[in-house]
């Protein structure tokens, strides 16, 4: 198995059958696995009739680290690829032939991407702001949980993500991939996602939760965050 597709999920029969749908056109060998914080809608019927195995947390414990975790505990291929369930690839199998082309190099062990909420919906707000996070990732060569591609080996010789931060877990894995090689940055490559979060919330509740975690995380190495807020 080449590549495993991993999305975390808790309650998202609107966006999932999409976003494992986009994979059928997908040449490489690949399986698309969802990691499901037991949904008490529709998602994990949907996910199996779209062609993905379902592995649901055996604990009840629901986070963006538990399921990716989850997932990734299942998974058999030689890469793994952790979206979010609203994120969509344009031109899919030129998009992941570019993304994988990256790991020619060995040094490489992660790939992180800029992302832009999906054209129907995204506001010059948005677009402004996201202009924005995604040069400061660009600079830092970090990215978001709705495109983290690596080695299988890394995931495993990192330890996966760290369950005790409820957010910036993401943030988190990306520094400490970046101890053991290299990560990528690639401008080239943009993924679409639903911006549900921004729209509901607004940039600035959003941005000030955000820097709020990063520096709890950066300085306490704990998330203020208590717990994972889901936006449907």
């Amino acid at each position: 198995m080449k590549l495993s597709v991993i999305i975390p999920a808790y309650n998202e029969e609107k966006y999932i059958d999409a976003t494992i749908r986009q994979f059928a056109a997908l040449a490489i060998p690949h399986e698309v696995i969802v990691g499901d914080g037991r949904s008490t809608d529709r998602t994990q019927e949907i996910a199996h009739a779209a062609g993905a195995i379902v592995a649901e947390t055996p604990d009840g414990i629901r986070s963006p680290a538990r399921q990716r975790n989850v997932g990734a505990g299942v998974a058999q291929g030689e890469f793994l690829l952790f979206i979010d369930s609203t994120v969509l690839l344009p031109e899919i199998n030129v998009f992941l032939q570019r993304a994988l082309a990256h790991f020619e190099d060995p040094a490489v062990v992660g790939l992180a991407l800029p992302q832009r909420i999906y054209p129907e919906f995204e506001t010059r707000t948005d677009a402004i702001m996201l202009t924005i996070t995604n040069c400061i990732n660009g600079l830092q060569r970090l990215g978001s949980g709705k495109f983290m591609l690596m080695r299988r080996a890394s995931f495993v010789a990192i330890g996966g993500f760290r369950e005790n931060l409820v957010t910036r877990e993401d943030g988190d894995f990306f520094l400490r991939l970046k101890k053991i090689g290299m990560v990528i940055f690639d401008p080239s490559l943009t993924i679409l996602y639903s911006g549900r979060r921004e729209h509901a919330w607004g940039w600035p509740k959003l941005l000030f939760i955000w820097t709020r975690d990063v520096a709890a995380v950066t300085l306490f190495d704990r998330s203020m965050s208590k717990e994972w807020i889901d936006v449907r």
